[in-house]
């Protein structure tokens, strides 16, 4: 049986230019898992916590103190444990943190320090990571939401809503999927064009330009999946995350872009609207 006999975290660089916590993992056996940790341009209100240093450093975004944790009281906590229990590690993880919300060892810490353990006793195992974690019946994977168009904290332009995505409901496989989903960002990117409309990208890659409501978002995307050769809802259907607990302020939602106010109910009813009129199969932080 393996054991972890080596946790260290260090600092690095996202894709952003932003630091984050990269942490690796060693076993007995020689095996080694090295996971980086990700992060957005805003967080929602009940997501758990990354720790940031403050500061001047990387303008205050620097993950030296979370990265001491995995060095120090991680790192003492798991060495010895055997890699494969990933429930009772995950587990002690949140137990060592006692926060409901992983605010004291940092949720970077905590998620760097599993996911890389998980790597390493895949690796151990000499398996894909899928297999290990999804089993011997692990052969499907979810269908993805591709991120195409942009706003909010993604983008500056007029667009109050942070990610429209699209999901290739319909495809038979995740290859086609990606397909259904590239030919139709590229066919976005026509319709945005052909309309007068730039074709910037925004903070995760999905076009930024300036729409009159967030409701002409979802029809641009509707006239690219048609164009694309695609049928909205039964082929390609629309996800959306617009981030309202980044423009909810003072007890309502803040349409800078539309120059509304919308009180919770308001907010709602305009949800109930939004589904019930396109094929909109998802919603993250539609509330606050």
């Amino acid at each position: 049986m393996s054991e972890i006999i080596h946790v260290h975290g260090r600092e690095i660089l996202d894709s952003r230019g932003n630091p984050t916590v990269e942490v690796e993992v060693a076993l007995t056996s020689g095996a080694v898992g090295r996971a980086a940790v990700p992060s957005g341009a805003s967080t929602g209100e009940h997501e758990a916590v990354e720790l940031r240093d403050g500061g001047d450093r990387y303008l205050g975004k620097g993950v030296t103190t979370a990265v001491n944790y995995v060095n120090t009281e991680i790192a003492d906590c798991l060495t010895g444990w055997d890699p494969i229990d990933q429930r009772a590690i995950d587990l002690e993880l949140i137990e060592l943190d006692g926060t409901d919300n992983k605010g004291r060892l940092g949720a970077n810490a905590i998620l760097g320090t599993s996911l890389a353990i998980a790597k390493a006793a895949a690796a151990d195992m000499q398996m894909p990571l899928y297999r290990y974690v999804g089993g011997a019946n692990a052969h499907v994977l979810p269908v993805p939401m591709m991120n195409v168009l942009n706003g909010g904290a993604h983008a500056d332009n007029s667009v109050d809503f942070q990610e429209f995505m699209i999901m290739p409901v319909g495809a038979p496989s995740f290859s086609e999927a990606l397909r259904w989903g590239t030919q139709t960002y590229h066919v976005l990117k026509g319709v945005l064009h052909d309309r007068g409309l730039a074709t910037a990208v925004g903070d995760e890659g999905g076009f930024a330009p300036n729409l009159a409501s967030n409701e002409d978002a979802i029809v641009l995307l509707l006239e690219a999946i048609e164009k694309a050769g695609y049928r909205p809802g039964n082929d390609i259907a629309i996800a959306l995350d617009p981030a309202v607990s980044e423009i909810y302020r003072d007890g309502a939602y803040h349409l800078d872009g539309e120059g509304k106010v919308l009180s919770a109910s308001e907010l709602a009813e305009y949800w109930s609207r939004i589904v019930s009129s396109y094929p909109v199969v998802s919603i993250e932080d539609g509330m606050a």
